[in-house]
């Protein structure tokens, strides 16, 4: 993409409004734009990143065995009065009356619907386990919706839903999941904690919160420095086996939030206990009957008589995670990057456009690159260098390429890597293999 052709609509001071770090960094780079509060448009470069996210998210969904499908943003408030929901949720639900006098609701989640599609298509315990997951808008209408996108109004989440026949599978079910975020987050650049929760208004009696690390936090957190050496993707997961030893595992090293962190009953040797801030990107849970018996979800068990299904939810906050991410990788430059979420994969900088040779070559490098696959942001527009370089920063593309007069008289272009700020001048063709060389 060239950025004179492209919508970037990056700010140069601090919007007055942001409070912390991302929101900040997300105004000024023009990722997003608030249109009420709590409810924000995602401008071109936002969206790529939200779209990086949401595939990553997919891809490890489907690699456990849930199952996509797509669930309406507009739900029936009869639903929710069949599980009792209705009049507990409070005002954070939105309610609708359509021109029909019918009572709707802006979901907030989707336990009620997604049982409503199973006990009408399921009937028999030989279609289970089955999790079936989305990723959907949501609306809540915080009392103070702030954060930018961590604390939203409107945002993009995925939830997944299993299905089982007893509490054992349910437990093979969230285990599942509990891997599946872990290699999610990871995949991400994340180090995600998962550490023990509170259900909340969701219900149940199993759940557990992933924590990523930042300075800027909305919550503390204790762990096992362990953690900060653990390498989730260092083999491969089998799905189809067992889980349990591998979430066990995990769960052995020591992680809690502040509320459930007990000083006097840690293990955790005091030079090996990090105290460090969290945020929350994703919840797992498993309520067993607690929507299935009052919406009478059911199937027929090998014996033939009806047996109502255990069920878990998963969620992961998608748009959350945009800021999530940047509240963990930025400098006072701007934002950093982790490669797998980038937006662009590389910025090509001409400092000279005009100049037939720095034209020429970048045109052979925007060409060659594009060809091997790489998102490249071409910077061909007139702004000063110095511009160009703060702009790129600022949006925190892992590469930037940079292409200028001088350099090339003696055959020469630099890399710099963004997120260690090393810069070395190579070849053209060093910088290619540099770039088109497989992650690491």
């Amino acid at each position: 993409m060239r950025l004179s052709r492209y919508f970037l609509p990056t700010i140069k001071e601090n919007p007055s409004e942001a409070q912390i770090v991302s929101h900040r960094l997300m105004l000024r780079a023009g990722m997003v734009r608030q249109s009420a509060a709590g409810i924000y448009s995602w401008l071109p470069l936002g969206f790529k990143a939200l779209k990086k996210i949401e595939q990553i998210v997919r891809e490890e969904q489907n690699r456990s065995g849930a199952i996509e499908l797509l669930m309406p943003t507009i739900q029936s408030a009869d639903l929710w009065r069949e599980s009792g929901r209705y009049d507990d949720y409070g005002k954070e639900m939105l309610r609708i009356v359509d021109r029909h006098e019918r009572e709707m609701l802006f979901g907030p989640t989707n336990e009620e619907l997604i049982t409503d599609i199973f006990r009408t298509y399921v009937k028999s315990y030989k279609d289970l386990p089955l999790n079936l997951y989305h990723i959907q808008w949501k609306f809540r209408d915080e009392v103070r919706p702030r954060f930018g996108v961590m604390r939203g109004r409107e945002f993009l989440m995925k939830d997944a839903y299993s299905f089982d026949i007893d509490g054992k599978g349910a437990r093979a079910a969230y285990n599942k999941m509990f891997v599946a975020y872990l290699r999610t987050f990871a995949r991400m650049g994340l180090k995600a904690i998962p550490m023990r929760a509170d259900t909340g208004p969701i219900g149940g009696d199993l759940s557990h919160e992933f924590i990523i690390l930042a300075d800027t936090g909305e919550s503390e957190v204790y762990c096992d420095a362990s953690w900060m050496e653990a390498d989730v993707l260092k083999k491969d997961v089998d799905f189809t086996a067992d889980l349990q030893p591998l979430v066990d595992e995990w769960l052995s090293k020591y992680a809690a939030t502040s509320e459930m962190h007990d000083p006097a009953k840690c293990p955790v040797p005091a030079e090996r206990l990090r105290k460090a801030r969290g945020i929350e990107v994703g919840h797992i849970f498993y309520f067993g009957t607690k929507y299935s018996k009052p919406m009478n979800a059911q199937v027929a068990g090998p014996d033939g008589a009806p047996v109502l299904v255990e069920m878990g939810s998963y969620g992961i906050g998608v748009s959350r995670l945009v800021g999530a991410l940047i509240e963990a990788s930025h400098d006072e430059a701007g934002i950093v990057w982790p490669d797998a979420v980038a937006p662009f994969d590389v910025a090509l900088i001409n400092l000279r456009v005009g100049d037939a040779k720095c034209d020429a070559a970048c045109e052979d490098l925007y060409a060659k690159l594009q060809k091997a696959g790489k998102d490249v942001l071409y910077a061909d527009t007139s702004d000063s260098a110095g511009a160009k370089f703060a702009t790129m920063d600022l949006i925190g593309l892992p590469w930037q390429l940079v292409v200028g007069p001088r350099g090339l008289a003696n055959g020469k272009v630099e890399l710099k890597r963004r997120r260690t700020g090393e810069r070395v001048e190579l070849s053209v063709e060093e910088a290619l293999n540099r770039l088109l060389a497989p992650a690491s």
